[in-house]
C-alpha cells in the first residue's frame, strides 16, 4: 500500500521531531470538588448505552489520557495494565501478537486472541469462528477503551468470554494536528502524524504512524504501518453518516520462537533451531496486509426510538514461516471478511415502570482461501501440501432490555440466538478428500439486578450464559493435514458475579467483583508430535475470584491506582486422549495473582510523572502442572513536560523506563509444548523517550 511509503518519509525526514501527549484539563480545587465534578460515565460496550453506575456487570472504562499520556502506544497492555481480571502476555513478539485472557478466557490462544471479543469502532475484528488480531488497533487514535469484564455472548455471540471494544477519535474531542517522534531500547523507532477537526456538519480524524523494532532478542525484529481515519457527517440534528479507514501494513516481524529453560540460561537473546530436523535456524516470521472498510448510519429519531445500522469489509493477506523444517511449514490465507448490523433502542414505559431495549441483528461472513507449503530451511517454496477454502456464516438477533423497577432498583435480561456455519472445501486432494461441514445452534440469555444505594454508588449481580466455537485452526485434524477433528465441541460456560462500585466526594472510587464461571467442554490445545498444535475438549473446569480495583485522588496533583486480582483456575475433571487424569490442576498460562499499583503527580500545565509496580503471580505452562514458572515484580516509570510555543503550538517532551530493576522474567509461555519449549524471555531494562508538537 502506498501509505507506507508517506509513513517511512514521515519517519526518516519529518522537519519536526514529534510526540503528542493529552492535553491535561485543569485540576479541581479540591479532590471533593474534583469528586463532585465528575462527569456521568455512560459505557456503550454492552450495546445498550447505559450510565455506569445502572450496569448491571463488571465494566471498566480507559479515557484518553490514560491511553496516551507517556506511553509509546504501541501495545494494548499499556492501556489495560489498570483493569482487573485481564492479563496480556507476548508484548515483545509481533508475529505471535499479545494474548490477552479475560477471568481465564482466550488463555489457551498460542497467538491471536481467542475466546474474546475485540471490536473497534463497531466493527467486529473477531471473526465468525471465534478468532481475532490486535495489529491493526490504533491507539494513537483511540480514545477510549470499554473493557466487560466476563462472559457477554447475549450482546455479541461466539468467542464473548469478555469484550474490549475501542473507539477512536472523530475529530471534534481532539482538533488539530499533532507529530511526533520516538527512540529508545532494542532498536525501537516510531513516528506518527494525526489531524482532526470540525467544519460545519462535517468532523474528521485521520492518524498514521510508522514502527520499526528490531527487537530484544535475536530475530524479531518489526516493520509496521497504519492508518486510521473518521469521517463522519451529520444530516441534521439527529441523523449522522460515518465512514471509517483502517490500514494496516506489516511487511516484517520475525518469530525467534520458544526457548527450553536450559536455553534460557545460556542465552536469553537467543532464538530456537530449527527443530529437530536441522540445526540451521529457519528465517520464520510473518507478513500481513490489511484493509478494513466501515460505513455507518444513525438516526435518532426514527419513529420513538433510534436506529442504527452498520456495515464493515475486512481483506486480510497472511503468509508465516514455521520456525522448523517440514513439508507443511509455510502457510498462509487470502481472507475477505464483510458484514453488518442493525439495532433499534428505544424507551418506553411498562405499567408506570421506564423500560429500555435494544433488539438487533449481527451478519458476518468469513472466506479463507488457505495454502501450505514445504520450505527448506533457505525459505525456498517447495512442494504444496494444502489448499482450502474455509468458509464461516454467523446469523445473531438479541433482544435485551433494562427495567427500572424504581428510582433506585433496576431488572435487565437479555437473550440471543446464534447459527455458526463452518465449512471447509478441499482442494488438495492427494492425501484424500477433507472436507467438511459443521453447524452450531447456540442460545444465550442473561439476568442482572441492580440497587444503587447512593447517587455514584451500586450493587449488582447478574448471571449469564456464554459459549464459544472452536476455530478453524483449532478444529485441525491430528489425523491429517486438512479437515475438521470430528472428536472437538463448543466450551460452554455459565457466569455469575456480584459487584459494587462507586465514587466519594473525597476523591476514593472502588469497583468490586467476585465471579464464578464454570466452564464445559474446556477447548485446551496440546502439541503433536510434529511439533504442530492441536486442540481437545478437556472436560469442566473451574473459574472463581475477586477483582479490586481502588483510585484515589487524594491531592489536585497527586492520584494512586490499585487493581488486585485473586483468581483460582482449575480442572474440574479432564482426561485427556492418553488416559493422564488432571482433574483439580491448575489451567495453564494464567496466573492466579497479579496487582498493579499506579502512583500519578500531574504538576502545574503539562508536566507530569507516573511510577508503577505490577506483580505476576506464579503460573504453570502445562497441563499436569510439571512445569512452573516463578511469580516476578517490575516497576516502570514514566515522565513529561511541555511548553506552549505561541499561539497553539505546545512543544512536548517525556520518556520512561520499563523493568526499571532489571527483573528477568518471561514475556509468553507456550502451553504444553511438546519439545520443552515452553519459554519466551522479556526484556531486561528498557528506555524510550519523545518528543512532539501539538498545533
Amino acid at each position: 500500500m502506498n501509505f507506507r511509503y508517506l509513513s517511512t518519509a514521515l519517519y526518516l525526514g519529518a522537519a519536526m521531531p514529534s510526540v503528542v501527549l493529552a492535553q491535561p484539563t485543569s485540576a479541581p480545587s479540591s479532590p471533593r470538588a474534583q469528586a463532585q465534578a465528575q462527569p456521568v460515565i455512560e459505557v456503550t460496550a454492552p450495546r445498550l448505552s447505559r450510565e455506569l453506575y445502572a450496569t448491571p456487570a463488571a465494566v471498566s472504562v480507559v479515557e484518553r489520557d490514560e491511553i496516551q499520556q507517556g506511553q509509546q502506544r504501541v501495545r494494548l497492555d499499556e492501556s489495560l495494565v489498570t483493569v482487573p481480571g485481564v492479563f496480556l502476555q507476548n508484548r515483545d513478539n509481533f508475529a505471535q501478537g499479545q494474548r490477552v485472557s479475560i477471568r481465564g478466557f482466550g488463555a489457551r490462544a498460542p497467538f491471536g486472541v481467542r475466546g474474546i471479543t475485540v471490536v473497534v469502532d463497531g466493527i467486529p475484528y473477531t471473526l465468525p469462528d471465534g478468532q481475532a488480531q490486535l495489529d491493526a488497533i490504533d491507539l494513537d487514535s483511540a480514545e477510549r477503551i470499554e473493557v466487560i469484564r466476563g462472559p457477554a455472548a447475549v450482546q455479541y455471540g461466539n468467542a464473548a468470554g469478555g469484550v474490549i471494544s475501542v473507539t477512536t477519535a472523530d475529530g471534534s474531542d481532539d482538533p488539530g494536528s499533532h507529530i511526533r517522534m520516538e527512540g529508545g531500547s532494542d532498536g525501537y523507532r516510531k513516528a506518527s502524524v494525526s489531524n482532526g477537526g470540525v467544519n460545519g456538519p462535517w468532523s474528521h480524524h485521520i492518524s498514521v504512524s510508522a514502527l520499526n523494532v528490531d527487537g530484544y532478542r535475536d530475530h524479531s525484529s518489526t516493520e509496521k504501518y497504519l492508518l486510521n481515519a473518521k469521517l463522519r457527517r451529520e444530516l441534521g440534528s439527529d441523523r449522522a453518516l460515518t465512514a471509517i479507514v483502517n490500514l494496516l501494513d506489516n511487511p516484517r516481524s520475525e518469530d525467534p520462537g520458544g526457548l527450553t529453560r536450559e536455553q534460557v540460561h545460556e542465552d536469553r537473546r537467543g532464538t530456537a533451531n530449527s527443530n529437530f530436523y536441522s540445526p540451521t535456524r529457519i528465517d520464520s516470521g510473518q507478513e500481513v496486509d490489511q484493509q478494513v472498510l466501515g460505513l455507518q448510519y444513525e438516526d435518532l429519531s426514527a419513529g420513538p426510538g433510534a436506529f442504527y445500522l452498520k456495515g464493515f469489509y475486512l481483506q486480510r493477506d497472511f503468509e508465516q514461516q514455521l520456525p522448523y523444517v517440514g513439508d507443511d511449514n509455510l502457510l498462509g490465507y487470502d481472507r475477505d471478511y464483510y458484514g453488518g448490523s442493525a439495532e433499534y433502542h428505544q424507551t418506553l414505559s411498562l405499567d408506570g415502570m421506564p423500560l429500555r431495549y435494544v433488539a438487533g441483528i449481527d451478519l458476518a461472513r468469513q472466506e479463507d482461501d488457505r495454502y501450505r507449503y514445504g520450505a527448506d530451511v533457505d525459505g525456498n517454496r517447495l512442494a504444496k501440501s494444502g489448499d482450502e477454502t474455509q468458509t464461516a456464516t454467523s446469523v445473531g438477533t438479541f433482544l435485551q432490555g433494562d427495567l427500572d423497577l424504581t428510582e433506585r432498583w433496576t431488572l435487565s435480561l437479555g437473550g440471543r440466538y446464534d447459527r455458526v456455519d463452518l465449512d471447509i472445501d478441499d482442494d488438495y486432494l492427494s492425501d484424500g478428500d477433507n472436507s467438511g461441514d459443521r453447524t452450531f445452534h447456540q442460545w444465550s440469555g442473561s439476568a442482572g439486578l441492580s440497587y444503587r444505594y447512593r447517587r455514584h454508588h451500586q450493587v449488582y449481580v447478574n448471571t449469564g450464559t456464554a459459549y464459544e466455537t472452536p476455530t478453524f485452526s483449532e478444529f485441525a485434524n491430528p489425523a491429517g493435514i486438512g479437515g475438521f477433528n470430528p472428536d472437538i465441541e463448543p466450551q460452554k460456560s455459565w457466569n455469575r458475579e456480584i459487584g459494587l462500585r462507586g465514587n466519594f466526594a473525597n476523591g476514593l472510587d472502588y469497583d468490586v467483583a467476585l465471579f464464578s464461571v464454570r466452564v464445559r467442554d474446556e477447548l485446551v490445545p496440546y502439541e503433536g508430535d510434529d511439533g504442530r498444535t492441536f486442540y481437545e475438549n478437556a472436560g469442566d473446569s473451574d473459574r472463581d475470584g475477586i477483582e479490586l480495583a481502588l483510585g484515589w485522588q487524594f491531592d489536585p496533583s497527586w492520584r494512586i491506582d490499585s487493581a488486585l486480582t485473586l483468581a483460582s483456575y482449575e480442572f474440574d475433571s479432564y482426561e485427556d486422549q492418553a488416559g493422564d487424569d488432571f482433574g483439580g490442576n491448575r489451567i495453564p498460562g494464567l496466573p492466579e495473582q497479579t496487582w498493579v499499583n499506579r502512583l500519578t503527580w500531574q504538576g502545574l500545565d503539562r508536566r507530569f510523572a507516573a511510577l508503577e509496580t505490577q506483580y505476576v503471580g506464579d503460573m504453570v505452562a502445562d497441563n499436569a502442572n510439571d512445569v512452573h514458572v516463578g511469580d516476578y515484580w517490575l516497576v516502570n516509570l514514566r515522565g513529561g513536560d511541555g511548553w506552549r510555543l505561541g499561539g497553539d503550538t505546545v512543544l512536548k517532551l517525556y520518556g520512561g523506563v520499563r523493568n526499571l530493576f532489571d527483573v528477568e522474567h518471561y514475556a509468553n509461555v507456550r502451553i504444553n509444548s511438546s519439545n520443552d519449549r515452553y519459554f519466551e524471555p522479556a526484556p531486561g531494562r528498557t528506555v524510550y523517550a519523545g518528543i512532539g508538537v501539538d498545533f
